[in-house]
């Protein structure tokens, strides 16, 4: 329980932290209803521990503010009412100063009440908030360059150096044999329930892509007219390229001088045509796909192959897969989340868990397509290699990208 104690407190002075270089104007700001207020994240985090843990089993509870209950409950019906989510930005009150008071006076509560109550439930519910803040951590960091990417100013969430990529290695095709093999999650560690149960699944043979496809790959698809040509693209995602006239990733941008920029968390920064590209929707990783020659691996595949792959992580932004990427699978983790062609289903003999907390996951089992990996933003020891993201095929302020498959 001491361990567990001590991950809670960094957990939470990390999401501190990752508030730490904004303004209190940039923290109460919602660029989009996708998108959350840094101050909501903050309140909302502690939310959870408050209404799972402490309401559940603090004596003599009391909340922190009652109107709390509904203003931070994200999408639990079975909590009660919600405060409508595109309306988080006009939340002026409480201030950033109640929220950090509302933070220091959970923790406490939550300090206490392991020192005199510890048990499996409390193990079990404290280490479920843990990581729905580190899920959260990395929503704060996706969320504020949204935010700042929305201003003439482009201004930098951190003022740091973003050093260019080295070249980059070759793109290799790795074969693998497939057969009959088990996807999902192992025993081992902690796992959030669309991971369950691991069943068996039969992978036909396959080969999958070394690297991501990076900057300059993608622009050479631009420049091929990849955006203006209706046969590369799902018949929606055509629509949704029409209906917003779109020419390009959500945060490039050319200068005066027609040279394609790319805003970052570092600000804007000249294209390295030799990092990752990031920040695309499923509709554009698709046509992409079918443009070189190949398509998106579906879950299956990815887990099959990621099972020889390190995990590693990047920083504020993904990191190129350099020379000595070739011959092994590289950036499966810590830089982008990899779309697949599967949609967000439940696996076979999947159970939501009862209450409340069988929301998590388990009702956005539709119209959603499952990312595999893991982002330069993700928190690190977050990434596991049965973790399942899930997205709608048009969000793009993700940092997402493309690892290519073919038979």
């Amino acid at each position: 329980m001491d361990q567990l104690n001590t991950r809670y407190a960094a957990v939470r002075k990390h999401t501190l932290a990752l508030a730490e270089p904004l303004s209190d104007e940039d923290c109460g700001a919602q660029s989009m209803p996708d998108a959350s207020p840094i101050k909501w994240h903050l309140a909302h985090t502690t939310w959870f521990f408050e209404t799972f843990i402490l309401e559940r089993m603090e004596r003599d509870f009391v909340s922190f503010h009652p109107a709390f209950r509904i203003l931070f409950n994200s999408y639990y019906n079975g909590i009660g009412e919600k405060h409508p989510r595109p309306q988080r930005g006009l939340l002026t009150r409480p201030g950033m100063a109640q929220v950090r008071a509302y933070r220091a006076d959970v923790d406490a509560r939550i300090a206490r009440l392991l020192d005199s109550a510890p048990g499996a439930e409390l193990d079990m519910l404290l280490t479920l908030g843990i990581q729905h803040e580190q899920q959260h951590q990395e929503l704060m960091l996706t969320d504020v360059k949204h935010l700042l990417a929305q201003s003439i100013l482009r201004p930098a969430y951190m003022e740091i150096p973003l050093p260019p990529a080295s070249a980059v290695a070759p793109l290799d095709w790795l074969a693998f044999e497939g057969g009959l093999t088990e996807i999902g999650y192992d025993g081992t560690g902690f796992s959030f329930d669309n991971e369950l149960p691991r069943h068996k699944q039969y992978v036909a043979p396959f080969a999958l892509a070394s690297r991501l496809v990076t900057n300059g790959e993608y622009l050479d698809f631009i420049n091929a007219g990849g955006y203006f040509n209706a046969a590369l693209w799902l018949a929606e995602g055509w629509d949704w390229v029409r209906t917003q006239n779109l020419k390009a990733p959500i945060y490039w941008f050319q200068d005066e001088q027609g040279a394609w920029q790319e805003f970052t968390l570092h600000g804007p920064q000249p294209l390295d045509l030799n990092r990752p590209l990031t920040h695309i929707s499923l509709f554009e990783a698709d046509a992409y796909a079918h443009w070189a020659g190949a398509r998106l691996p579906t879950e299956a595949e990815w887990e099959y192959a990621a099972a020889r792959a390190a995990i590693d992580s990047g920083a504020l932004h993904p990191a190129g897969a350099g020379a000595g990427a070739a011959g092994g699978l590289a950036q499966m983790y810590g830089h982008c989340w990899q779309w697949t062609s599967s949609s967000y289903a439940p696996y076979p003999g999947f159970a939501a868990a009862e209450g409340a907390l069988g929301e998590y996951n388990g009702k956005f089992m539709l119209n959603q397509y499952v990312l595999r990996g893991s982002s330069c933003a993700t928190p690190p020891g977050h990434a596991r290699i049965s973790y399942r993201n899930f997205f709608p095929a048009g969000a793009r302020w993700q940092f997402t990208g493309i690892r290519l498959a073919r038979r």
